[in-house]
This record gives structure tokens, C-alpha cells and sequence, in this order.
């Protein structure tokens, strides 16, 4: 009978288990039973053995054989392992035998005893070789060991390798012991340092700590140092971790040494002691934030108890006059503590005087300067009608001033209250002086003009044509200089050239004619057009807006928009007497949607943050509460005031409904997807409201908006924008309310267009793939590769949904110049991205005009080529030299690429050749949607390259502003993009350290709100987009946001100033400099890529093809703000200069500089060594000649090196000791033409040298 040695039953074997398998594994089961019975057996003896060690200790007098000479070593070997252990217990057992026969005892007879004989008896009795071995005893055992400690002596032998083995695993053994002990001893030295730290955590006394909190401050550890260990490294950044999303969830002392110790474990005592100290401070910041926090709560409930209405805004200009009021009334210990209003950030660069801003004026004198352009806005509502409908003198003169340009006659504009403003414009130049300093008291009562009218007694009419003069220079002035209207509307100022001007208000609402386009000044140059409606100033038009960085989803806002559409109620309630607060607008998106900047109003965001940096971290909780009583107690609205700030809120609620409404219209009429809608189609349609009536007014809307839109009239196509206008032009035509015309055309439009259920069903899916290349790109940041992945997802999720599961191939084509081979035509095509199966043949290749193809056929008729079958067409170039042409059958479609402006760009090409099936051709609602393709790629395509321009800004501004701010010690330069649950996250792009050298990150490093509570500062200033001043880690930090056209966050420099809590004047005028110029530079990047709005080409440098204009624009605004300052001067202004018989040298040289920069011919001459001719040219001639100077013109030749000679040396704070404007301007001058020069040289050798 067999049994089961292991004692497990054998497994069960299954229907299809061979009896060999069945067989192996009950063997193997029974080989590892019996496995385990002999380790247990072994181990079972040798703690026996070992217990008879410690009961009878060896007998020492064996280690007498024991020595290491060699000559006996064998011999003695021997002896001990065959001879001594028998030989000994038999003369022990001899000697026991002689005393018991007395046979050693003299007076005994002699026995008969023979010990030789018993001795030889016992070792035949004993013979190990037949007789099993007793129980050894102490002197045997001990011969035993050393005999295996003789054996290791000899070299080479298999028991010396053995001994020593053993004895190298028996030191590791007590080395990792010893380990174990030490690292015991050090866990429990740490726990005890954690228990001590978390009693520094700890607030009011509690015994639990957010759990959050600590997760984020050790994943940021790995940024504050640079030698942390990899696999600290490894275990902060690449473990897992369940990120809390909430301050919730606490933890005590176990559980938070647990997680510390986690991180920890593997780092020296030196680095854990760096680490306790990291979060020694941040206890302390903790410490400091709970308090910031309370603080912060106060100056929420004082926005609440301000609100009085309700609404979400307080007025801005009101509250920093406030500010100025308490600041000038506290005593001289106070104001050390605040921070002075009249000072940026609490106002905006653009409030700066921009005389004051280049020169060197003391703080005092700059401040009293801002604080008479900063007056307190008396919020009186105008009792007189409004300007509407009224011809303007279209006799318009253009102003080459930096100043903000002022047409003639009369520009109004309320502020929030609705008061009414005025300026002129002085033909002298005494007058414009004049006025640019009168203007920031006109301009900071502007309002954010609202997107149209409701009634049809204030609707709009307008009938002029766009100016066709454009400003020479983009101008950079105040930023609420000029206010932006939303597509559709227009905005409060008008740009020098323009040609016509109307302007009215319904309940606080202001406009202009398209005519009136803004200036392109720095960061606030808008198209009258091209601007959405959420660039309102007070966050009601947030409801709508849709932002790279927004928090609710394309999606999700299309589902809503034809839900809308598809139901009964298509139209807002009109019978309600009030629209919604600005709260309840609000909560159409998530809590933590970014605030558009505002001009005159401050959200709750905004006020606090202002409030926050007015107090600064060190003031005290009794002075916080007398502010706080304070501006309670005097910030008042009168009942007219609150009825007019409401009824504006209501409009603004109305025109965000029927923004909402018109996209949803437009996502109904383009069922295809393909991004457009035909004009002549809507034409036709609408020629039938109303049976016909509004005829007229449809043609004169289409010429308006043709005018408005020139491409129009080539390529027939009308964007989501364009149609939104068109509707709304063609409404404000019809006598009547306006608002009623708009409801009842839409109504008329959606029952114009029939759907059925599967045409929606895949107009959403193919909606929804679309999508998902915008958001390929919003979220890669500056990378292509995203986007191509996505496109060719798309397709070919299309094709396995809609396309009968076409094998299809596709590709993507971008133009460019052709440098190396020109006579094969100007530009040639690169393919960039393709299916990967045609990789290998296509990918990288290049396609010349002189070559067989289509594709340039498709580029210069702008519409797309179809080609049902290839092999009869004589004119397709293959790729593919492995597949004869005979076999190459099928369809070839090439669709050109439109930018903004409805150039194109390059192509998008598809074909069916690696398609078996005979006739595979493509549908017409497979070619439209493929239109939408094109679409969508050329909006990511043109973001990533706005991404990449608005980096190339942030690498010059840094390189221009380090050599000139020792004391900031670091920049982190991040961008916004969209992060998880419909929050935003920041990229971390650029990072600069104190000297100046920067590492752009092609792969950026993400940081999401949960993550990194420590930073909290960074989601601080891009909710609010104000300036955030903090500390963090014993460092204080600047966050400066850059704002894209919308007023919301794009961007933020994290300045880090170190253990200061302000820069020195200079280099914080010199800071305030490049923020002004990098945000001028990215809202003229971001205003190119408008549709309709052509880009701002001020120096020669600009209009060369293929030039990096975004490393130019920032030293061409700068360029442009000396400019004015220059102009500012006059003939007068040199007096304390050409007084000087003999001027500082360092004058003469700047002087000297400038007059060769302009006339190179003069080196060496005595037109520029004597200074007594020098001083003869500085007239009003040679400001016009610098005004007029372009640095980057090629009949310009800058002598660079001549020029450095003179001024190289020559720091910045040498030239304000002359205390001298003039010497100020041009030396800042000469700076920035030798930078754009040495730009527009290193470009153009480039161009030459690809």
C-alpha cells in the first residue's frame, strides 16, 4: 500500500492532465516534503549540538596541537582526524581500568592485568569504520575543531576554501548585525526627533496634523536641494502615493513618523539631519500660513460686508484710494509695515508715470506722481443721453507718440458706475503732453464695456468701413487704457488711422463701431473683433469663457449647448425681471476658475489678494481689524449706484446666456464638424426671416461684416466668431428690440436645420475626437508630438466608426522656406507626422514644386484635391519605391492647413493605396470632416507655437534682467495648462539660477494643487492674477502673473529675492521693466494669432520671413517706451548738459555713442571727440532722428564693438548719479539698439547658414 510521504494529498489532476505530468508533480511534492524534513532534522542537530557546547565547554588542551608550522601540519592532520579521536578515549578508558584494578598501588600483588592488551582490545572494539561512534567528549570535540582549523592552513585544498567561506559569512553575519543594531538605534533616535518636530506641526494644541500637507512637503524636499540621494529621489517623486485631495483627513504621531521615516529610511544621518531642518522651517511657514489664513478669512468677510448687493465685485479704484487714505493717515511705525499703495504691485505697471519709470526719480517723487494719476473714482452716474448713431469726423490724424492715441472729437466711457468720461485730442504737442498726464485720472474710471445692448432703442448701428491706416508702433500705456469689446462689439478707444467712431451707452453699456480699433499697446492692444467676452472686467463672463487652462471641459459645454438646442426652451426666460448675481454666474464653472483681470472692479480673489500684499506677513491682528474697520466704515455705494453696478451684472448675465446660445447654434448648423460654415448658405437661409423683410438689412450686415472680416469674400467660410457677428449685425439692422431679433432668429436657424438621431449621434463622437487634439496641446505644453498622435487617433477612429473600416494612410506637411536648393522653388514641404506603417518612406521627406504631386496644386487653389483613383492620374508622386506603381490603386485626398488668417500653412493628406478592397474611395462627410481635422490641428498646431514664442519672451527677459538684479537669487518661469477634475496645473518650463543660467525643460515638471500645498502661492496668483508676495522656506518670493488676451493667468514668473524682503530701488525698477515688457511682448504674440488681426510690424527686422520675432519683440517695446521718453525731451532739457564746459565723461561717452550709432561716418572726427561740437547736435533734430532710428533696418550698420568700448563698463547706477534724464534715456536707448541689433545680425547669419 503506498503512502503519501509529504502528508498533502496529491493534486488534482483535470480531464486533460497526462498521466507524465500527474507523475512529476506528486515526485516533486514528495521531494520538497522530504526536503523540509532533513533542513528541519539539520537544524533540530546543530541546536543540540550547540547546547552541548554551552554544558560542557571543550577541553582546551587540544588547542596544544594547534600552530601554523608547515612542516608537521600534514602529520599533525593526520594525528587528529584518524589517530587521536580513538586513540584518546581508549587511554582514558585505559587509565579508569588501571585505577579500578589498583594496578599502579605497590603494596598490591601485581595483577594480571595487561594494559596493552585492553588498550589494543578497546580500539578493535572501537574501530570507527565498524562500530558506531559514542557520544564524543570534551578533549575529542575540541580535536575536532582544531583539526578543521589545521585543514584551512593548507592553501588550495576544498576545506580551506571551505573555512573560509565560513569565516567571510560569518563577518557579514556580525556586520549585518551590527547594522541592524545601528540602524535600530538611529530608527529610534529619529522617532524620537519626529515626535519632537511634530509637536512644532501641531496647531492649537491638537494632536493630529492634515496628512496632505506632509505628503506635499516631502515631494517637495527634492526641489530645495540638489544633492538629494536617487533613491530619496525615488521614494518622494516615483512611488505611488494616494494623494490626498483634502486637509481632511489628519494623522497622529505614529502614523506621521511612519510616513516621514517612508521617505527616509534609506538617507544618511547627515541628510536626515538636512531634512529635519527643511521641515523645521516648514513648520514654521505652516505656523505662518494658519495664521495667513486667518488673516485672509478676515479680508473675505470684508468683501462680504462690502458687497452689499451681492454681485462678486467691489469697485478698484475706490478700495486703493481707501488704501492711500489709511496709509497716509497711520503713524510713521505702520507705514513701515505696509506696503505703499501708490507702488506697484498694489497698482498695475501701466499706472507708473512712464517719464518716472525709465528715469531715476527718487521713490517719493514717483509715488506723489502715480498718487495724482490714481484719483479716486467718483462713481456719480451721467444724467445726459449718451452719444449714439452719430457721425464722426473720419478726418483722423495718427499719432507716432508712445502715449495712448486719442482721436478727434470725443471718446466716452464710464466706469463701473457708470460715469462718463471724456478726452480730446490737442493738435500741439504742449496739448498731448498735457493730456497723456491727465489721462490715467480719466482713464482709471473706464469700465469693461459690456458685449451689446438690450433694447433695441440702444442697439448698435454701424456703417463705416475699417481704417486702413494702421499705427506705425504698437504703444504701450496704462492697462485700462483701453478696454476690449467682444466679438461682435467694439472697443472704448480708437486706433490712430481709423476712420470712424460711435459711441452710446444702455444702462452703463459702451461701444464703438468696428471702425474704432484699438491701438496695439503692449499687453492690453486688442482687435475690436477677435476678443471674447471674457475679457469683461468683473467675472460674469467667466461663465463662458473657454481657456486652455479652464475648468470646465469643452465637453461638457457642448453636451449643454445642444441639449439646449434640442429641447423645447432654446431661449433664456425673458420674463424674469433680474438676471442672475455674479456668484450665481459663476457657478456655472468650478470654484477654482481663474479671475479675469480687472480694470475697475477687484473679485473676491483679487481684494484679497491686494489686501494681502498691502499688510504684508508681519503685521499685527489689531491693526488688520482697524483696516479692516476702517475701509468697512467708508467704502459706501449710493442706491443709484448699486441699481446701475446691478443692472450691469444682469446685462452682462444676458450676453453670456446668448453667447452660450450662438455656439450652441453654430455646433447645430455644423453637423459635419468641419469647424466652418458656408456664408452663401446662412445667406440663403436668412434671406427667408420674415418672410423675406430683412433683405436689406442681411446685405448691409454682410458688407459690414466682410468689411470687418476681408477674407471673407475669398474663402466664403464663416468661423464660430464671424457668425456669432454676422447674427448679431444683421439684428442690429432691424428696427425693434434687439434682444428679441437675436431670440427669434436663432429660433427661425434651428428649425432651418433637420438632424436626425444617427447624424447627431456621430457629429458628437466626431466632436468629441476633435477636442481631444485642442486638448493634446493645452496639455504638452510646447511639444508637437501630442497633437500628431491625436490627429492621426482621430482619423482613424473615424474611419473604424464611419468609414466602413478603411485602411487608410495619412500625413502631415508644413511649409517652409527653401534656403538650400531655391531654384527648385521658395518653399518646399516637410512631412512631419504619419501613419506608422509608412514611416520608413515618408517620414522627414522633403517635396519640392518642380516635383510630381499634388499638394502644391491643393496650396495655391486653398481647397482641397481629391483624386478617386491614383493610378490614373499621371501626377502622384509615391513614396513608396518598394510597391510598383501598377499595384498602387486607391484614393488620394490632400486638404490644406488655414491659420487664423486663412493662410495656408500646409497640408493634411490621406489615401486608401494599403485599402484591399477595389473600390475604396472617401465619402463627402468623410472629406468635411476631415476639414474639421484640418481645423483642429491648425488651432494646436498655433498654440504650441504661441506656447514656444511666449517661452522664447521669458528666455530674453531673463537674460536682459540678471545682469542687472544681483540680489534675486532665483526665476521659475511656469505656464498654465489643464490638470485632473477640471483643475489647471503648472508646467514647469524654465528654470534660472542666481548666475543667470537657465535649463528650459523639454519635458516639464507638473504641479497640481493637491500636490504641492507648500506652493500654494503659485495657484494664489493664478486664481487671482494679481502679484502674490510671500515666504516660503525662509525665502521671499515674488509670483508675477503674465495674462493672455482674457486678463486670466497664461503664465508666472516665481522670482525668489532670498532673505530680503524687497529688492534694492534700482533693481526693482529695473524688474518691474521686464515685466512690463514681457507681458507687452506675449499679448502682442497672442493678439497675431486672432482671426482678422493682422500682426504689429514696427521695425524693419519684424517683416523679414522666418525671423524669431518673439526674441525681438521684447527689446522693440522697449525701444518703443524709450522712444517716447525721448520724444518727451526737448531742446531745453540738454541745458544742464551743454552748460558743462567740460560734462563727466561718462556723459561725453553716451553722447558720443549715440551720435555714432547714427552717423557711423563721424568716427574719429570732430564732430563727436570735441564735446563742444557734440553739445551743438543735441537739438530737437537729434530726437527726431532717434525716434525715427530702426537698429535692425539692413541700411543700418551698427559698429557694435566701437559702440561697447564706450559704454561697456558703464553701470547703470554710475548713469543715475548724473542725475541727468537725458543721459538716463539714451543710454537706456543706445542698450537696447545694440541688443536688437546684435539679434537681427545673429538671425540673418542663421538665414544664411541653416
Amino acid at each position: 500500500m503506498e503512502s503519501n510521504q509529504g502528508g498533502d494529498e496529491l493534486p488534482c489532476p483535470s480531464n486533460y492532465t497526462t498521466w507524465k505530468e500527474c507523475f512529476l508533480e506528486k515526485v516533486q511534492q514528495r521531494c520538497l516534503s522530504l526536503q523540509e524534513k532533513k533542513v528541519r532534522l539539520v537544524q533540530a542537530q546543530k541546536a543540540e549540538e550547540a547546547k552541548v557546547r554551552r554544558r560542557e565547554p571543550g577541553d582546551w588542551l587540544a588547542r596544544e596541537w594547534y600552530n601554523e608550522e608547515k612542516e608537521t601540519l600534514d602529520t599533525r592532520i593526520y594525528l587528529l582526524d584518524s589517530l587521536l579521536p580513538t586513540l584518546i578515549p581508549g587511554v582514558a578508558n585505559l587509565l579508569m581500568e588501571v585505577e579500578r584494578n589498583h594496578v599502579l598501588v605497590s603494596d598490591q600483588e601485581p595483577t594480571r592485568f595487561n594494559p596493552i592488551n585492553y588498550l589494543g582490545e578497546y580500539l578493535m572494539r572501537h574501530n570507527p569504520q565498524y562500530n558506531v561512534p559514542t557520544k564524543p567528549g570534551p578533549y575529542p570535540r575540541e580535536i575536532q575543531v582544531v583539526s578543521e582549523e589545521l585543514k584551512s592552513l593548507r592553501q588550495g585544498t576544498t576545506s580551506q576554501r571551505l573555512a573560509q567561506m565560513r569565516a567571510e559569512a560569518k563577518n557579514k553575519r556580525e556586520e549585518r548585525e551590527e547594522m541592524e543594531r545601528q540602524k535600530a538605534e538611529e530608527t529610534e533616535r529619529r522617532k524620537e526627533v519626529l515626535a519632537a518636530l511634530f509637536e512644532e506641526w501641531t496647531v492649537d494644541g491638537s494632536d493630529r496634523i492634515p496628512a496632505a500637507l506632509v505628503q506635499s512637503t516631502m515631494r517637495f524636499f527634492r526641489d530645495v536641494t540638489d544633492s538629494i540621494p536617487e533613491d530619496m529621489r525615488k521614494a518622494t517623486h516615483d512611488r505611488k502615493l494616494k494623494i490626498l485631495h483634502t486637509l481632511e483627513k489628519t494623522i497622529n504621531l505614529d502614523e506621521f513618523t511612519k510616513l516621514v521615516l517612508s521617505y527616509t529610511e534609506h538617507v544618511s544621518g547627515d541628510r536626515f539631519q538636512e531634512i529635519m531642518e527643511y521641515l523645521h522651517n516648514c513648520a514654521e511657514d505652516f505656523q505662518e500660513a494658519t495664521k495667513h489664513d486667518t488673516q485672509r478669512q478676515i479680508f473675505t468677510d470684508l468683501f462680504q460686508a462690502c458687497d452689499y448687493r451681492k454681485v462678486g465685485v467691489l469697485d478698484r479704484q475706490k478700495i486703493l484710494a481707501l488704501l492711500r487714505d489709511f496709509y497716509d493717515r497711520s503713524s510713521m511705525v505702520d507705514e513701515s509695515e505696509f506696503w505703499n499703495p501708490r507702488e506697484w504691485p498694489i497698482i498695475e505697471l501701466q499706472d507708473i508715470n512712464l517719464m518716472g519709470f525709465w528715469g531715476s526719480l527718487g521713490d517719493k517723487e514717483v509715488c506723489e506722481e502715480v498718487s495724482e494719476n490714481l484719483v479716486l473714482c467718483q462713481t456719480e452716474i451721467s444724467e445726459g443721453e449718451i452719444l449714439g448713431r452719430e457721425p464722426v469726423d473720419d478726418d483722423r490724424q495718427e499719432t507716432d507718440r508712445m502715449s495712448t492715441s486719442v482721436t478727434e472729437g470725443i471718446v466716452e466711457a464710464t466706469d463701473l458706475d457708470g460715469d462718463t468720461v471724456h478726452s480730446e485730442k490737442s493738435s500741439s504737442h504742449e496739448d498731448i503732453k498735457t493730456e497723456r498726464e491727465a489721462e490715467p485720472e480719466t482713464v482709471d474710471r473706464q469700465e469693461e464695456f459690456l458685449p451689446g445692448s438690450a433694447s433695441a432703442e440702444n442697439s448698435l448701428s454701424i456703417d463705416g468701413e475699417p481704417g486702413s491706416e494702421k499705427s506705425e508702433e504698437s504703444i504701450l500705456s496704462r492697462e485700462h487704457e483701453i478696454e476690449t469689446k467682444p466679438e461682435g462689439g467694439h472697443t472704448s478707444a480708437t486706433e490712430a488711422g481709423s476712420e470712424g467712431q460711435v459711441s452710446q451707452e444702455d444702462s452703463g453699456v459702451t461701444e464703438t463701431t468696428p471702425e474704432a480699433t484699438s491701438t496695439a499697446s503692449g499687453d492690453r492692444a486688442m482687435t475690436d473683433t477677435d476678443v471674447t467676452e471674457s475679457q469683461q472686467d468683473i467675472p460674469a463672463a467667466e461663465a463662458v469663457k473657454e481657456t486652455p487652462a479652464s475648468n470646465q471641459s469643452q465637453s461638457d459645454q457642448q453636451t449643454s449647448s445642444e441639449t439646449r438646442l434640442q429641447g423645447d426652451d432654446l431661449l433664456p426666460d425673458q420674463s424674469k425681471d433680474s438676471g442672475p448675481s455674479v456668484a450665481e454666474i459663476q457657478n456655472c464653472r468650478d470654484s477654482c476658475t481663474k479671475s479675469s483681470f480687472a480694470a475697475s472692479c477687484l473679485t473676491l480673489p483679487q481684494f484679497v489678494q491686494i489686501m494681502d500684499n498691502f499688510v504684508g506677513e508681519d503685521i499685527s491682528l489689531p491693526t488688520v481689524s482697524r483696516l479692516t474697520a476702517f475701509i468697512k466704515q467708508e467704502y459706501k455705494q449710493t442706491e443709484e449706484e448699486k441699481k446701475k453696478q446691478l443692472e450691469k451684472v444682469h446685462c452682462m448675465s444676458h450676453m453670456a446666456q446668448r453667447k452660450q446660445l450662438l455656439e450652441a447654434l453654430f455646433e447645430k448648423w455644423d453637423s459635419s464638424t468641419c469647424g466652418s460654415l458656408d456664408l452663401e448658405e446662412v445667406v440663403a437661409v436668412l434671406r427667408t426671416f420674415k418672410g423675406g423683410m430683412g433683405k436689406e438689412a442681411l446685405m448691409k450686415a454682410r458688407e459690414q461684416l466682410c468689411s470687418r472680416y476681408p477674407q471673407l469674400s475669398k474663402v466664403g467660410k464663416l468661423s464660430p466668431k464671424a457668425f456669432q457677428a454676422f447674427l448679431e449685425l444683421i439684428a442690429s439692422k432691424f428696427t425693434g428690440n434687439e434682444d428679441e431679433t437675436i431670440d427669434k432668429m436663432v429660433r427661425f436657424l434651428t428649425t432651418s436645420v433637420e438632424q436626425s438621431h444617427t447624424k447627431s449621434l456621430q457629429s458628437s463622437a466626431r466632436r468629441k475626437w476633435l477636442q481631444d487634439i485642442q486638448q493634446a496641446a493645452e496639455s504638452s505644453v510646447t511639444s508637437m508630438e501630442p497633437v500628431y498622435k491625436a490627429v492621426l487617433k482621430a482619423l482613424s477612429q473615424d474611419m473604424e466608426a464611419h468609414g466602413n473600416k478603411k485602411r487608410i494612410s495619412a500625413y502631415i506637411a508644413l511649409l517652409e522656406e527653401n534656403q538650400l536648393h531655391p531654384e527648385q522653388g521658395q518653399v518646399l514641404l516637410r512631412y512631419v507626422a504619419c501613419t506608422a506603417d509608412d514611416a520608413p518612406h515618408l517620414l522627414n521627406q522633403v517635396l519640392h514644386r518642380d516635383m510630381k504631386g499634388i499638394s502644391f496644386a491643393a496650396i495655391d487653389q486653398g481647397k482641397p484635391i481629391y483624386v478617386p483613383r491614383v493610378q490614373l492620374h499621371g501626377n502622384v508622386h509615391f513614396w513608396n519605391s518598394d510597391r510598383p506603381v501598377e499595384e498602387s490603386t486607391g484614393s488620394l485626398l490632400v486638404l490644406p492647413l488655414y491659420d487664423a488668417h486663412w493662410r495656408v500653412f500646409g497640408i493634411l493628406g490621406l489615401d486608401t493605396l494599403r485599402d484591399q478592397c477595389e473600390k475604396s474611395i472617401f465619402l463627402m462627410h468623410e472629406i468635411t470632416f476631415y476639414e474639421g481635422v484640418c481645423h483642429a490641428f491648425s488651432k494646436a498646431y498655433h498654440h504650441i507655437c504661441m506656447q514656444e514664442n511666449v517661452l522664447q519672451v521669458a528666455v530674453t527677459a531673463l537674460d536682459w534682467l540678471y545682469p542687472r538684479t544681483p540680489s534675486i537669487h532665483a526665476v521659475t518661469t511656469y505656464l498654465v495648462a489643464p490638470g485632473k477634475d477640471k483643475d489647471y496645473a503648472l508646467c514647469k518650463v524654465i528654470t534660472t539660477d542666481n548666475t543667470g543660467q537657465k535649463e528650459v525643460h523639454s519635458s516639464p515638471v507638473v504641479l497640481l494643487r493637491e500636490e504641492n500645498l507648500l506652493r500654494d502661492y503659485l495657484f494664489k496668483c493664478t486664481d487671482s492674477s494679481e502679484v502674490t508676495l510671500t515666504s516660503v522656506y525662509g525665502e521671499h518670493h515674488i509670483a508675477v502673473p503674465l495674462h493672455d488676451l482674457s486678463r486670466q493667468t497664461l503664465g508666472i514668473f516665481d522670482i525668489s529675492i532670498g532673505q530680503h524682503k524687497k529688492l534694492p530701488p534700482q533693481e526693482q525698477k529695473d524688474l518691474q521693466k521686464m515685466l512690463k515688457m514681457a507681458q507687452a511682448a506675449c499679448s502682442e504674440i497672442l493678439q497675431r494669432s486672432l482671426e482678422g488681426r493682422e500682426p504689429t510690424q514696427v521695425l524693419e527686422a519684424e517683416r523679414v520671413a522666418n525671423v524669431r520675432h518673439a526674441e525681438i519683440l521684447f527689446h522693440r517695446f522697449m525701444l518703443q517706451e524709450l522712444r517716447e521718453c525721448v520724444q518727451e525731451l526737448s531742446a531745453e532739457s540738454f541745458a544742464g548738459i551743454k552748460s558743462c564746459a567740460e560734462p563727466p565723461a561718462l556723459v561725453h561717452d553716451i553722447v558720443k555713442a549715440v551720435l555714432l550709432l547714427l552717423h557711423p561716418d563721424w568716427k574719429g572726427s570732430e564732430e563727436t571727440e570735441s564735446w563742444s561740437q557734440c553739445k551743438l547736435k543735441l537739438d530737437d533734430k537729434l530726437i527726431q532722428e532717434i525716434y525715427c532710428f530702426d537698429p535692425t533696418a539692413s541700411s543700418v550698420q551698427v559698429q557694435a564693438e566701437l559702440l561697447l568700448d564706450l559704454i561697456t563698463d558703464v553701470p547703470l547706477a554710475a548713469v543715475w548719479q548724473q542725475d541727468s534724464a537725458p543721459a538716463e534715456y539714451l543710454y537706456q536707448w543706445l542698450r537696447t539698439c545694440l541688443a536688437l541689433a546684435e539679434i537681427t545680425k545673429s538671425q540673418h547669419t542663421e538665414i544664411k547658414h541653416p
